[in-house]
């Protein structure tokens, strides 16, 4: 009865297809889609329940649920 195949709980944190999904404040990521302004990097502002995020190309603010947030992540481009 899991309802996150893709996903594998390990130590308290989620992994997804190999990718450690332990997301802090700083964290820039590529997401599936880009944004209409052509960017497709984002810096995180907020975690929690919900996730706030910036574009790097136009500024754009975006808040998304937790769950929307991690299956929409491609990769993480840098930790700071």
């Amino acid at each position: 009865m899991n309802n996150h195949k893709n996903f594998k709980f390990c130590c308290g944190m989620a992994m997804k297809e190999g990718i450690n999904m332990n997301f802090s404040i700083g964290n820039k990521v590529q997401m599936k889609k880009p944004h209409p302004c052509g960017g497709n990097e984002w810096e995180i502002l907020r975690t929690g329940v919900d996730f706030r995020i910036k574009c790097c190309k136009c500024g754009h603010l975006v808040m998304l649920s937790r769950q929307k947030f991690e299956k929409g992540v491609k990769k993480i481009l840098s930790d700071e």
